[in-house]
């Protein structure tokens, strides 16, 4: 992959990063309920964080090691997609936000699929991992949210 191919990559992932962000702040500015709120909050911070290691991964393609997958709960896919509105709960919040993520997940795959170029499909890989690893993270939050041991 050339540079202009890598930048013209990590242009689309930032822009990503930043419609997840604005996403997710414009949830928690209308959420009314407090717990929804912070979710969305956090999600958009982290997204903020996202983006900003794009920024990195463009400024200095060497530090885009290999990205490895984190194991796929598959719990998103099994899970109704809640539609955003501002009296969400929690569990609800976190499903949307999975669904997103899974989203991305599958936009990356669907890239490096159709990549012919075999360092392109591996940058394609690589940032559907990433995605995998925040649809992990949120699943486990989903998990604990969702369904609470009682003892």
């Amino acid at each position: 992959m050339d540079q202009n191919e890598f930048e013209k990559l990590m242009v689309l992932a930032i822009g990503n990063e930043v419609e997840a962000y604005e996403f997710y702040s414009d949830a928690a500015k209308k959420a009314t309920d407090s717990g929804v709120k912070e979710i969305f909050a956090q999600l958009a911070k982290e997204e903020l964080g996202h983006r900003q290691l794009f920024e990195n991964y463009k400024s200095d393609p060497t530090l885009m090691l290999k990205i490895h997958a984190p194991t796929d709960l598959k719990i998103t896919e099994v899970t109704p997609l809640p539609k955003l509105s501002t009296s969400m709960k929690p569990a609800d919040a976190i499903a949307l936000a999975m669904k997103k993520e899974l989203q991305a997940v599958e936009f990356y795959k669907g890239l490096a699929a159709k990549a012919e170029n075999s360092s392109l499909k591996d940058a394609f890989t690589n940032l559907a991992n990433v995605e995998l690893g925040h649809k992990n993270k949120l699943e486990n939050i989903f998990v604990d949210i969702g369904y609470p041991e009682s003892f």
